[in-house]
């Protein structure tokens, strides 16, 4: 009788187990046509994402939070306020400042935000959404320094700025400069500081923003030169894109986020013309 028993147990626990089985693969494919179902009858069709190229060693515009890594700075804070009015997602990615626009050109990303400066030159390769801020270039050196006083100064003197920017080609049209282009913002004030360049030409609020965080051993000299303007730079012929980042930046400004955004990061209200509106039509 025991191995008739025995038996009779071992085949209640494979029939258990069998039925289990069964019960399991119902309940996993019946979720699973659920999860279908649902996807297939939403309305509101996927947001696309856009992969946007920047440089981020160029604070307050974009950088790295020391605390968690993540990229931070005013051009990060309006890009993801753009994308959210406009309709899109945002994918970040770094590279070095001179392979933006060739990023561009070969559509490895769908648009950069990083203080491009909008000009003629720029103009031929990529397209640029209308100006989002209004900066200029400035000459930077240490505080002992009472001999040079700004740009005219500069003649035959040693020089940093980063490479690919407008700074670099203003940098270069002064007579005797000796020109030292490095890749990243830390890096030229490094420079400066060991003695290696006699000063740093660079965008305004940038440099203020470094000389902000304690710096106190750099100061600015001169007249603020150059007045450029920053803008979403898109491949040429990617209208869809451009139009919806105007869209969003004309938004931004009549709902007052794009006005939060910069004070948030300057400490003051924007100009007026700003963004929205072209340059020659400032009050």
């Amino acid at each position: 009788m025991k191995p008739l028993r025995r038996l009779g147990l071992l085949l209640v626990v494979v029939l258990m187990f069998l039925l289990a089985g069964c019960g399991g693969a119902s309940q996993e494919k019946g979720a699973a046509t659920s999860g279908g179902t649902s996807s297939a009858g939403t309305s509101n069709p996927t947001k696309p994402k856009y992969t946007v190229a920047l440089e981020a060693t160029f604070a307050p515009f974009e950088f790295r939070d020391m605390k968690t890594g993540d990229f931070t700075g005013f051009d990060i804070d309006l890009i993801k306020a753009v994308g959210q009015v406009a309709g899109f997602d945002v994918e970040i990615k770094e590279m070095g400042f001179d392979g933006i626009i060739t990023a561009l050109q070969t559509n490895n990303v769908d648009l950069a935000i990083s203080g491009i400066s909008i000009d003629d030159e720029r103009k031929k390769a990529v397209d640029f959404s209308m100006p989002y801020y209004q900066s200029g270039l400035v000459v930077a050196v240490k505080t002992d320094n009472n001999t040079i006083k700004g740009f005219d100064d500069l003649n035959g003197k040693k020089i940093a700025v980063q490479i690919g920017t407008t700074s670099a080609k203003e940098a270069k049209k002064i007579p005797g400069a000796k020109v030292t282009e490095l890749d990243k913002v830390p890096d030229l004030f490094l420079e400066l500081k060991n003695g290696g360049v006699d000063a740093v030409v660079n965008d305004l609020p940038v440099t203020a923003y470094y000389i902000q965080q304690g710096n106190k051993d750099i100061k600015i000299v001169g007249d603020v030169r150059a007045a450029e303007y920053y803008g979403i730079a898109v491949p040429k012929g990617k209208t869809e894109v451009l139009q919806k980042i105007n869209e969003g930046l004309k938004t931004l400004k009549e709902n007052g986020q794009y006005a939060e955004i910069y004070k948030k990061w300057f400490g003051q209200d924007p100009p007026s013309f700003l963004p929205g509106e072209p340059p020659q039509q400032k009050q």
